[in-house]
């Protein structure tokens, strides 16, 4: 069973949304220090995506500094300091580009667009 919620969506990477999703969990407190991760089996089932997606997944998390491998119990989770600017904003990437590509599909600038992210953000402190 997976430690936090994630429901994937068509048009972004699977291992992109599951690594974006663990993130937010340990922000979130919904997973802690400690716990422990599934493994790539486990991970592959429970969402039913290939072993190596799921092999790519706990990568990302382990250079990420979210996992760590300890022999005999398996992936466990880590709190890392916070991450780089650059690595918290790939994070985003794909997420800002279809939201870019939905804006400029409704024929809104950029400035328009942002000012809806400005409003979102002042809801959602």
């Amino acid at each position: 069973m997976l430690p936090f919620l994630l429901k994937l969506r068509d048009g972004e990477p699977v291992s992109d949304q599951i690594v974006r999703a663990a993130h937010r969990a340990l922000a979130s407190g919904e997973l802690r220090e400690g716990d422990l991760f599934p493994s790539v089996r486990a991970l592959a089932q429970e969402l039913k995506i290939s072993p190596t997606t799921a092999h790519k997944v706990m990568q990302q998390l382990k250079e990420l500094g979210f996992l760590i491998s300890r022999p005999g119990v398996g992936m466990v989770v880590r709190a890392p300091s916070l991450p780089p600017l650059a690595q918290r904003l790939a994070l985003l990437e794909s997420s800002a580009r279809r939201f870019l590509d939905e804006a400029r599909d409704l024929h809104l600038s950029l400035d328009e667009a942002t000012v809806l992210l400005r409003q979102l953000g002042d809801d959602h402190p």
